[in-house]
């Protein structure tokens, strides 16, 4: 929900990507990364999803920027029937619970709130939970028009990478492209909220009208996630 300043640098954007932390997915036994889909034959890969958004049927009635300090507006929203997209940055969302990674020293725009809170009425914890933020509703584009909202799956795409989260914020209403700590951290981008995130080269696919309850549950998430993604490419 900060207003976010370009973070990136020249120096930044030619920095190393970090490893997706590899952690079970749950405390009862081995499982993949968080937000990473087991490998199966019928997983939707990176490639089949950004086959199905190449086209754009611009569903805002404007143009974001990816910045406060990008000089022109250049990304829509599109949308399909089933799903909307963008396609832009990252700049990392380290709001909601205080915690070691994400905190007033970490992140001098940090903020102990979230848009949409966890099932125990608390700030979502942006360290732990993949999720993305959407732009607060204004006259180029309303997400809740469009059938998400809090708890709606995303499926983010960067490079041969595909993880799975919620929205779980919202930020300023002219930009676009943002996500927590713990999602740039499962897609390999670097974390840090200072300077952190990706230049380029993300693609957000929010799923229409598939809210998961309660919102802080990766496991349904990226349950709910690969199955929503596998009917987007054909192969439900």
């Amino acid at each position: 929900m900060r207003t976010r300043m370009l973070a990136l640098t020249s120096a930044a954007c030619g920095a190393a990507l970090l490893g997706a932390a590899a952690l079970p997915a749950s405390a009862t036994g081995p499982g993949p990364a968080p937000g990473q889909e087991p490998a199966t034959a019928t997983a939707a890969t990176a490639a089949e999803l950004l086959a199905e958004v190449r086209a754009c049927a611009r569903i805002s009635k404007g143009t974001y920027r990816t910045d406060s300090g990008s000089a022109k507006a250049t990304v829509p929203v599109c949308g399909t029937e089933e799903a909307v997209f963008w396609k832009a940055d990252m700049d990392i969302d380290c709001d909601g619970r205080k915690t070691k990674a994400c905190n007033r020293k970490t992140d001098p725009y940090f903020l102990p709130e979230t848009a949409f809170q966890s099932s125990r009425g608390e700030p979502l914890d942006s360290a732990a939970l993949p999720y993305v933020v959407v732009p607060g509703p204004s006259k180029v584009w309303d997400y809740r028009k469009s059938g998400l909202t809090g708890g709606s799956v995303v499926a983010v795409v960067y490079r041969d990478r595909v993880r799975y989260g919620v929205i779980g914020d919202t930020g300023p209403t002219n930009i676009i492209g943002e996500a927590s700590y713990a999602m740039a951290k499962a897609l390999g981008i670097d974390p840090d909220p200072a300077t952190g995130g990706a230049a380029s080269g993300v693609t957000y696919i929010a799923f229409k009208n598939s809210r998961v309850s309660p919102i802080e549950s990766r496991a349904r998430a990226q349950s709910r996630g690969a199955a929503l993604a596998r009917e987007f490419v054909g192969r439900s």
